[in-house]
């Protein structure tokens, strides 16, 4: 059985806790059998990506990754 969460997608939250402590940003998206949030703007990592036909060159790119839910905290407004 999944926890209920009072957090959805496209809440405001804030950071309460690592390294983008403070921070404010929206909820892309709530994986609820992990428990964690991707935040908007946070915990950002750089991916390296192989070509394809998409990005001929590949690369790397910025990425939001997911966080645990008890670090961020709903923002009331």
């Amino acid at each position: 059985m999944m926890a209920k969460f009072k957090i959805k997608k496209g809440d405001d939250v804030k950071i309460i806790t690592g390294d983008d402590k403070g921070k404010i940003g929206k909820v892309l998206s709530v994986l609820p059998k992990k428990s964690q949030v991707i935040v908007e703007g946070c915990k950002i990592a750089k991916k390296a990506i192989k070509p394809s036909e998409k990005n001929p060159k590949g690369g790397f790119i910025n990425k939001e990754m997911p966080m645990d839910i008890s670090n961020v905290a709903l923002v009331e407004g």
